[in-house]
């Protein structure tokens, strides 16, 4: 067959095997195993039919911003893999996402979790959490402070419908990906002091995306969020 005759490679396959490359490499830098990192692909935005693509590829881990939404693609996708809200949750939608994302990432006050363990509680299950640590000076942007982690931990720790599996973290905007590594950094290191704190095995790290996951690999992510390096820009 001619290379003209050829049908093209799906670029989103393509892309998906050059940031799973990527990432092994950020683990050969760092004296890591690469089964210790996840990738959610961000499918926000992108219809079902590229979340399929991906999944018939390998990828197993799929990110939403919005509630609705990814219910939404979640009856059009008729593929196993699991759904992980990425995205700030609101109380009034915290019915919704109970039970219907592995992980939900973007914890990040007392009365959302109140809330979250009450409606896991009604639906019989625990539902899986990261807090959200927010370790830059910007107002806009959800989740504890450093300070008020330790309190925040104690309280996921003690609700019963609470599966606190770790910390998540959106570092300032940077001009080069290096720039981002003391966030990360920063926050490996109060997830390891609450560990020792609490004897919580605070197992995930959900940081980095498109721009400086493979820095965020380095500092000890566990769950990488691109989204862009595979699909392309949001629709």
């Amino acid at each position: 067959m001619k290379s003209a005759d050829r049908p093209a490679a799906d670029p989103i396959v393509a892309a998906l095997a050059r940031v799973r490359v990527r990432i092994d490499a950020a683990c050969a830098r760092s004296g890591r195993d690469p089964n210790g990192v996840r990738l959610v692909a961000v499918s926000k935005t992108k219809p079902a039919s590229d979340i399929v693509r991906a999944a018939d590829a390998g990828q197993t881990i799929f990110g939403e911003n919005r509630v609705q939404e990814a219910l939404i693609k979640k009856a059009e996708v008729d593929r196993v893999v699991d759904w992980h809200l990425i995205g700030a949750l609101q109380r009034n939608k915290s019915r919704h996402a109970v039970g219907a994302f592995a992980l939900l990432h973007g914890i990040g006050d007392e009365k959302l979790l109140a809330e979250i363990d009450r409606r896991a509680e009604a639906a019989g299950i625990r539902q899986a959490v990261l807090l959200q640590v927010r370790l830059g000076d910007e107002a806009s942007k959800s989740g504890v402070d450093p300070a008020g982690l330790p309190a925040l931990v104690d309280t996921a720790a003690g609700m019963p419908n609470i599966d606190l599996r770790g910390l998540m973290t959106i570092p300032p905007p940077v001009e080069r990906a290096d720039q981002a590594r003391p966030w990360f950094r920063r926050l490996r290191r109060l997830r390891d002091v609450e560990t020792g704190r609490t004897g919580i095995a605070l197992s995930e790290l959900s940081m980095g995306m498109t721009g400086d996951f493979e820095v965020a690999v380095e500092e000890g992510a566990t769950l990488v969020r691109v989204g862009t390096a595979i699909f392309g820009a949001r629709n």
